[in-house]
Parts: structure tokens; sequence; C-alpha cells
């Protein structure tokens, strides 16, 4: 049913509104025990060839204001030069320029998008993003460059890995021998022609934490970013055999704790090495698909603190414009709607929630029966206009998605619209802080 709270007046304000702390639920017991132990530290070892700066205090944490992100895929990695570390660094430097006029302090860096690494890695190939061959060494280290220049330039840096994921609609086009599709096919699933580790098997998951416990040990990266891609699917074939073999009768719920079990032993890598060092997720903006699609238990993240904390933010992505409605009138997902549906949701105190806002729909509309939430995406204000609308609602930051929408978009004069909005909305927030 449509949201009944009303919009907060007036609409634009660049006044920071403190939440009241909300009520806390219990996490989910026991979770954290499909995860092994044993073997999250095995290949936590130094790398060699790095520029050994030290780690930088992170500016974007709650005490340094507002989180001011925006997210830097593979698709942006595809348009950089890497036929060398010159020409892969003024490239970087161009693009983290750009974020910091902007008024952004946090760069989330995609450095593991199909089980492989745009950074030396001893459990994952190179990306081919790097060479065009996956498994290839290009010469030099991208996320040791970007690390650097974004550090000189006062930007956080935060690893964007897609945890399961292997291989989507043809891409990679071939894997790399030592990609987790060769070395453990029995971990893998095929669902809609994509490669996906299975959720329910927990070595993969274990894998998948040695991964980020060896990215946090060797790169002064100032947080681990996941996105919401766990699950592949509903289909109950997935995980069949594993399912029957635990002999729980749920089996939504069993699934949720296979991710809850890999997201919180991800969470607890990252602290082992700096508890400054921050871990959050960015799940789908539809709170039923992240709990009955994808298995990512929103709730129980949300309202877990202390020993049994699972993430130190959450960042929905909240991708719809203004009055947006579906086919059958609903117009919960506006974004008027949505926002303040996932600000009431029981929040321990010690978890931040951010919102993902929808950069890539500039010049295109996001698809909704009303005519309105098509053009407010050509108004070269519309990003502008929901940041103030977030604050206002006490939300506590923001990322964009993404940056080549804004830089190298199809709709330049409007993107620059919007980039001069922001610009302008960012420096009221910091008047305001």
């Amino acid at each position: 049913m449509p949201r009944t709270k009303t919009r907060p007046s007036p609409r634009r304000t660049s006044r920071h509104r403190r939440r009241k702390t909300l009520t806390r639920r219990a996490f989910l017991a026991g979770a954290a025990a499909v995860c092994g132990a044993g073997a999250l530290w095995a290949v936590r070892r130094v790398l060699p060839g790095l520029s050994g700066e030290t780690r930088q205090q992170n500016p974007a944490l709650p005490a340094a204001g507002e989180y001011r992100a925006v997210w830097i895929s593979y698709l942006e990695w595809q348009g950089m030069d890497f036929s060398s570390a010159d020409r892969f660094r003024a490239g970087a430097a161009g693009m983290l320029d750009n974020c910091r006029v902007l008024g952004l302090n946090t760069v989330i860096a995609q450095v593991r998008p199909f089980g492989d690494a745009l950074y030396r890695s001893n459990l994952f190939p190179w990306s081919h993003i790097c060479t065009g061959t996956q498994g290839q060494d290009p010469g030099f280290d991208p996320l040791d460059i970007l690390l650097t220049e974004a550090h000189s330039r006062g930007l956080s840096v935060e690893g964007w890995i897609n945890p399961y994921r292997l291989q989507a609609s043809g891409v990679p086009a071939s894997l790399a021998a030592n990609n987790l599709a060769n070395l453990h096919p029995e971990w893998v699933a095929q669902v809609n022609g994509g490669l996906y580790l299975n959720p329910a098997i927990p070595a993969a998951a274990d894998y998948v934490v040695q991964g980020v416990a060896e990215l946090v040990q060797n790169y002064p990266v100032d947080g681990v970013h996941f996105d919401d891609y766990f699950y592949p699917t509903t289909d109950p074939a997935l995980d069949a055999a594993q399912f029957a073999a635990s002999g729980v009768a749920d089996l939504a719920g069993w699934r949720r704790a296979n991710v809850t079990a890999l997201v919180k032993a991800a969470h607890d890598a990252v602290k082992a090495q700096d508890p400054t060092l921050r871990f959050g997720v960015s799940p789908q903006g539809n709170p039923d698909n992240d709990r009955n699609q994808q298995y990512s238990d929103i709730d129980a993240w949300l309202t877990a603190e202390g020993e049994n904390a699972v993430v130190d933010y959450l960042c929905p992505q909240i991708y719809w414009g203004y009055g947006y409605t579906l086919s059958n009138g609903s117009d919960r997902f506006a974004f008027e709607n949505i926002l303040p549906e996932w600000l009431g949701l029981p929040r321990a105190a010690g978890v931040a929630l951010y919102f993902g806002l929808g950069a890539w729909r500039i010049g295109e509309g996001d698809g909704g029966t009303n005519a309105d939430s098509v053009s407010q995406w050509n108004t070269g204000r519309s990003l502008a206009d929901q940041l103030e609308d977030l604050r206002a609602w006490g939300g506590q930051g923001y990322a964009l998605y993404r940056y080549g929408s804004l830089f190298g978009s199809a709709w330049p004069e409007l993107a620059a619209a919007e980039c001069a909005a922001l610009t302008a909305a960012n420096q009221l927030g910091e008047t305001a802080e």
C-alpha cells in the first residue's frame, strides 16, 4: 500500500534533522555459524610491489559529516586507458578531480566485478578490464594508483566487491584458468546464462571472505562495499541438495541465513584488520525483493550491533522519481514514499542509512506510468531535489549511480546542469554542517 507519510515542508532545506533512536531487533541467531572460520586468514599475506602508502583518516566517517559518494563501476574502467601506468593515472586523476568539484568525499570503486581483481591478488585473476584478457597482468597496479591519487585529494576509496558473480551476459568472454569457475566448478551454479557462486556452499563463502581479508590487508582502502547481487534466483533447484541436508524447514529463512553469514564474516574480516574501516552493502530499493528474492535480511542487518554487528551502513538503491507509479497504480516506490519507508525501519544507533540516487536515469526517465516520473529526470535538477529532500527526512548521506551518467553521459547538457545543481546543493549542505 502507498505510504501515507507526508513529505517535508518546505520541500528543500539544507538543515539536517536528527532521527530519534529507533528500537532494535535481535540479530539472526547463529547465522555466522554457516561460514567456517578456520580458513579465513589462510591467505592474508602482503603482496610485493605496492606503494606502501599508509592508511589515512576517512573523511566520510559520520564525525566528518555527510557521506557523499559515487559508484565507479567496471563500465567506467572499460573507458580507461590501461596501456601504461602513466596513462591510467592521468585518467584516474581527471575522474577524481570531477568528484571533488561535485563536493563528494567518497569513491566506491568496483575492484572485483567477476570473480577477478583490478589489483594484485593471490586469490583472484587479473580482471579482463585491464588488458582484454582475464588473468593477464597489466604491468602495474590500478588500485594502488587510484588510492594514491584519491587520498592525495582527500577522497576516501571503498573497494566495491561483487561477492558471487563470476560471469554474466557473456562478460567476460572467457575465464582465466584460476577463475573459481575453473578451480572449483562444484561451487558454481549456472543461472540465466551466467555463472555464480552458490551461496549455500560454506567453502565458497569462506573464499570470498578470504578475498576481503586480503584486500584490506594489502591496500589502504577506507572500506569495503558489497553490491546487491546475492542469490541469483529464487529457483529451489539452485541449492536443493544443501537445503535438504540442512534439515531446516524454511527455505527463505535458511537462504537469508546463508547470505547473512557471508556478510557478517566479511564485516568481521574488515574490522579485524582495522576497526576504523567501514563495511556496507547497497541492497535493492525494494525491501520485499531484498527479503524474498535475493534473501538479504535487511531488517537484521540494520538492527544488529556490538559483537553481532553485520554492517556499518546500508545504501539502498532508491532509483525512482517523484510520482513514480506501477502499472497497477501503486505509488509505493515514488521517491517521496519509499524514502520514508526505509527511514522508518528499526535501526541500531551505530548503523548508518545512506541512499543510492539514480543518476543513470537522467535524460531517460525511470519507466513509471506517471508522466512526472519521466519528466523529472529531464529538468537538470532531479538529483539535487532528491538530495535536499533526503536531508530533510534525516538521511545521513548518498551515493550516485554512477559516475559515467554525470560525466560522459549521452545527455551532456542535462548532465552538466545536474552536476551544477548537485555542486550547489552540496555547498549548502556544507554550510549547514
